[in-house]
């Protein structure tokens, strides 16, 4: 029997994403000069005012309030209108040092026994229904808001568009569990002010059908674009006025959309957000490893679609268990030709990868400063580059100095244990 499946996305200028991406900007300042920093930085945004709060360990110093202009200047977040601006909203901080009670469980002399810096439970998830190995549902959100702020910020097609958007997608599976059709696309999105209100949301939902979807269809595989057929059921702007967003509508904070940033409710999540805290904390390190082998393990054609669990011992370097779940679409066989049990998958799996918290972060080069660009339209998914980021601040002589990093984002999302995997289950 067919069913239904949804997931949603928020767009940069939503307000928990603003606060994620001034968490993961902090992130990436303090990594940029002291790649060794401890950091687990909170934001709380709403009308007029910023909060920052949480715990860092580094020897060098920042200006968070300048940060935290910049990213929601970047955002858009430019006009006394937003009732939010870069320039005038008001910034508190409460950024303290770093518990040592913590510190001495992750920080060892040995660094490649580093302990997890919490205990707790990570999933990745990884399924073949796209070519990013992500559940489509959300892939698909996720374009129609990355698409509309590229309309908002580099072009005139929507030129009422604010920065503050969401995006939910309904697609039919078939009883194989392959995507049919899509069944619903609700998007809102905030506008500015106009006079007219039914001849503006007319406005926008033509513009949402005639120029935003059909720019998506064009990056999509056509075995994915022809989903979108002319029985899809649009909802756009259903409250039917949408002016008032950002801070000013509602309150943002770090670490309140998870699921958006993982997997869209598909597989699993542990409870551990990630922007803002810095690789020792396996909330963040150990999702982006198990996300690596899952995507790996189906690219290697192990399974269909798989779900790996990992767990760790606060300060402790070993995991203390790892999970794995095919759904029952597991192909690989023993040498009597059986299909190996998910258990059977698991012991092999834990003995090929060091999931320890240094070697994860060696192995994805988690001590660089990646974070910025993680921080909206999901942390998976993404497509790995090489590019240079240049930070500035004032140094203890009060000159302003800048330094340029090249760095690769995204290194979770490569393919380069395929190989490795087959030869592994002798596929």
């Amino acid at each position: 029997m067919s069913y239904f499946f949804t997931s949603e996305s928020v767009s940069e200028g939503h307000p928990d994403k603003i606060a994620d991406q001034i968490s993961d900007a902090l992130v990436d300042n303090f990594l940029a000069w002291d790649p060794n920093s401890k950091v687990a930085c909170e934001t709380l945004v709403t009308t007029g005012q910023v909060v920052l709060a949480g715990e860092v360990k580094t020897n060098v110093y920042v200006d968070v309030q300048d940060i935290a202009r910049d990213v929601i200047r970047k955002i858009g977040y430019n006009s006394s209108e937003y009732m939010f601006e870069a320039n005038s909203c008001g910034i508190l901080s409460a950024i303290h040092e770093q518990s040592a009670d913590i510190n001495r469980g992750v920080d060892k002399k040995d660094k490649e026994q580093q302990g997890a810096g919490d205990q707790g439970m990570m999933f990745g998830y990884a399924t073949n229904e796209t070519e990013n190995y992500m559940p489509l549902a959300l892939d698909l959100s996720h374009l129609l808001l990355q698409e509309l702020a590229y309309i908002r910020k580099e072009t005139d097609l929507m030129p009422y568009l604010r920065p503050d958007a969401k995006a939910q997608v309904t697609i039919e599976y078939d009883d194989q569990n392959k995507p049919v059709r899509i069944d619903t696309v609700v998007l809102s999105t905030q506008h500015d002010d106009f006079d007219k209100e039914k001849a503006m949301l007319a406005k926008i939902k033509k513009d949402i059908k005639e120029v935003l979807v059909p720019r998506v269809k064009e990056r999509l595989p056509e075995a994915i674009s022809k989903l979108f057929t002319n029985k899809v059921k649009y909802h756009i702007n259903p409250t039917g006025k949408f002016v008032i967003g950002g801070p000013h509508g509602d309150t943002g904070l770090t670490g309140r959309k998870i699921i958006i940033d993982t997997y869209g409710g598909k597989g699993a999540h542990g409870g551990g957000a990630f922007s803002g805290k810095d690789p020792s904390k396996v909330d963040r390190s150990a999702a982006y490893a198990t996300r690596y082998i899952a995507k790996n393990m189906v690219a290697a054609d192990i399974s269909d679609q798989v779900l790996v669990q990992v767990a760790y011992a606060i300060g402790v370097a070993e995991p203390v268990g790892l999970y794995i779940d095919t759904y029952g679409t597991a192909k690989v066989k023993n040498a009597k030709g059986k299909t190996l049990s998910d258990g059977e998958i698991a012991k092999k799996i834990m003995s090929y990868f060091d999931l320890r918290p240094f070697a994860i972060e060696e192995k994805f080069k988690l001590r660089s400063p990646i974070y910025s660009e993680t921080a909206a339209y999901g942390h998976m998914g993404r497509q790995p580059e090489k590019i240079t980021k240049v930070f500035s601040r004032v140094n203890d002589s009060g000159k302003i100095v800048s330094k340029k990093h090249k760095v690769e984002l995204f290194t979770w999302e490569k393919l380069d244990d395929v190989k490795g995997l087959k030869k592994l289950f002798s596929i």
